[in-house]
């Protein structure tokens, strides 16, 4: 079967990157599948995360006003559908124009969509009455357009109840690990991570963990993630006065020894898709801290027993359960090995499963 998957970039690295590679990287190596890519921009570059040889990658060139992006776009797509030839497509672009996609390429094949997101991406830091309505116009394009495809994908149940279709069906995400040694949970060290945005809100993570007991002060807090500099968080821990406690790094391509070398995993955003951070984070044996944002955190985490949801935005709360874990080691470790059984659910040979059965019944509706 030749699969093709359409989507913004593979270099980043992002949930969606991660998961593309452990996606196409199996079905190619394992289930025998063709799969071709097809991203933006992207000739010549190599993807931050590891696919395997076997997976064909293809760029389109895209570029200048909105107009000549657009006519680049969708003659691109069709030149690489025509040259390709799939069986079946689907998209991973979150943006807008991956909605049209079905129009775009007229239905020949089937296509999915695949929702990496909450619907709430769409929204800012700034809101104006002209942003609000903008985001409704989009929300009503969405809605409509998702109604075309023969699948809509979302991650968790909590993701259905932005979209009202008879099309979508809920597959989570995959592991892409799942280490033999655990971490010891002794380091007095959280980790978060994913890029510095508006969305993961580190600024509220910063916040919480200012309001932590002065007795925890040798613990250090490690964000992992591209560095943004308009998010100022440099400037907010030093205001704070806990720069002495945060570090902030670079995204990390061996992520897994460094949730390996942590003791508490925490999750600040304001909304998510999924959260594959906390699965991964999970199966090195840690126990998560997360605020119950939409959706994704309350569909992994069960509170009190592998982790602890927090009332979104509630800073105080976030703090109060961080605090619980760094000061009973015990508690740590009874959540940390709960938050590793619970992980097994994601491993890739479960998940993929479904990806195949999904391909294969879409074709055979088709014939």
């Amino acid at each position: 079967m030749k699969l093709l998957y359409i989507t913004n970039g593979i270099t980043g690295s992002g949930g969606l990157e991660r998961v593309l590679s452990v996606k196409a990287s199996m079905l190619a190596d394992e289930f025998g599948y063709d799969v071709h890519i097809i991203s933006l921009n992207e000739e010549g570059k190599e993807a931050f995360f590891e696919f395997s040889p076997r997976v064909i990658k293809h760029s389109i060139s895209v570029g200048g006003n909105p107009f000549s992006y657009l006519r680049s776009y969708v003659t691109g797509i069709r030149k690489k559908i025509a040259a390709i030839e799939p069986d079946i497509i689907s998209v991973c672009d979150d943006g807008l124009k991956g909605f049209f996609i079905p129009l775009i390429i007229g239905r020949k094949v089937p296509v999915i969509y695949e929702r990496h997101v909450s619907k709430l991406i769409e929204t800012g830091s700034e809101s104006t009455v002209l942003s609000r309505i903008s985001v409704k116009l989009k929300y009503v394009v969405m809605n409509r357009l998702a109604k075309m495809f023969d699948r809509f994908v979302v991650l968790t149940a909590g993701n259905t109840c932005e979209w009202n279709l008879d099309n979508i069906e809920v597959i989570p995400n995959p592991l892409p690990f799942y280490p033999v040694h655990r971490s010891s949970l002794l380091e007095k060290k959280v980790i978060a991570v994913g890029k510095q945005s508006y969305q993961k809100a580190y600024d509220l993570l910063l916040h919480s963990w200012s309001l932590l007991p002065s007795g925890l002060s040798d613990w250090k807090l490690h964000i992992y993630g591209t560095i943004d500099e308009n998010q100022k968080l440099d400037d907010l821990s030093k205001n704070l006065g806990i720069s002495t406690q945060v570090i902030f790094h670079p995204p990390e391509k061996n992520i897994e020894e460094q949730f390996c070398n942590s003791s508490i995993f925490v999750l600040s955003s304001r909304f998510e898709g999924f959260g594959m951070v906390i699965i991964e984070a999970m199966a090195c044996g840690l126990p998560g801290v997360s605020f119950d944002c939409p959706y994704g955190p309350a569909d992994i985490i069960s509170h009190g027993s592998d982790g602890f949801l927090t009332d979104n935005g509630d800073t105080k709360q976030l703090a109060s359960n961080l605090a619980a874990l760094m000061i009973d080691s015990e508690l740590r470790m009874r959540l940390g090995a709960a938050a590793r059984i619970n992980a097994l659910q994601y491993r890739p040979e479960i998940i993929i499963i479904k990806w195949d059965q999904l391909f294969r019944s879409l074709l055979k509706g088709c014939s």
